[in-house]
């Protein structure tokens, strides 16, 4: 349609270039996917449902979930990511249901579509609040009542923390995108570094849970995915030690309600019922 929303052209070039595909299989992001199955786990309502997974990728969530019993559907606006997860889905045991081309704010599914949504990236990829208000609401649009919603976001410490962990602050460039981010939680990349992201935005856990209430969901709480595990500098060595693993996730489990440690966290799940 004409007038359907158009995604930022410089996030999906970067997701074109970017091997997202991989980014779960090493470094930090192993700690992001273990802890968001883990939440997903608990909060979900039981398979066999139907599951929404809006900016699925190439399907790591959705592949993970189609294997435990559900129903998924995997929406993305990236036409090489869709592309990878129907690769991915023809090779699976339990492949998706349905992968296509599309926007958060304007998905390509009925009304009361689902018992589940995922929103794993585009609230952070959409920098202003009237497009993250729209994204939840067809969100909310397209679950039936009662069900839940899982929305990711970006901490608004993330480069900060991590450029200090990387000793980034070396760089002029990422020291003024790094400022920026604490200022007003808008992330801007203009240098082709891929290193540095792409168009964002970050939010405080506050942030969060006041958009997603906003939007109309009931019983809202956010919570923190990778707590202080992802500041380790030698994060890789303890993941590989199997005693060490699992301190690190029990530890960001226990403090993923606590306010004062929240959002120090890469990334944030706010989790809601519609």
């Amino acid at each position: 349609m004409s007038d359907a929303p158009k995604p930022l052209d410089d996030v999906v070039t970067f997701y074109e270039r970017c091997p997202e595909e991989s980014r779960f299989d090493a470094g930090r992001a192993r700690l992001e996917f273990e802890r968001t199955k883990d939440v997903l786990a608990r909060v979900l309502p039981p398979a066999p449902c139907r599951v929404v997974d809006v900016g699925g990728a190439a399907g790591a969530y959705s592949l993970w979930l189609a294997a435990r019993g559900y129903e998924v559907h995997l929406v993305d606006a990236t036409p090489r990511l869709v592309d990878m997860a129907r690769r991915r889905s023809a090779a699976a045991e339990h492949p998706i249901a349905s992968m296509s081309v599309g926007d958060a704010r304007r998905l390509p599914l009925a009304d009361a579509f689902a018992s589940a949504a995922l929103v794993m990236g585009p609230l952070y990829h959409l920098p202003d609040e009237a497009d993250r208000r729209a994204a939840l609401r067809e969100a909310a649009r397209v679950l039936a009542p009662g069900g839940v919603l899982v929305a990711a976001a970006i901490g608004r410490f993330a480069s900060a923390l991590d450029g200090l962990v990387r000793g980034l602050s070396r760089d002029p460039v990422f020291r003024a995108i790094r400022d920026q981010d604490l200022r007003d939680g808008q992330h801007r990349n203009t240098t082709g570094n891929l290193d540095y992201f792409t168009t964002s935005y970050f939010h405080r856990p506050d942030d969060l849970l006041r958009e997603i209430t906003a939007a109309g969901f009931r019983h809202a709480y956010v919570l923190g995915v990778e707590g202080p595990g992802w500041l380790l500098a030698d994060l890789d060595e303890r993941w590989d030690d199997g005693v060490l693993r699992e301190d690190i996730l029990a530890m960001a489990r226990r403090l993923e309600r606590e306010p004062s440690v929240a959002g120090a966290s890469a990334h944030l799940l706010g989790v809601a019922l519609r």
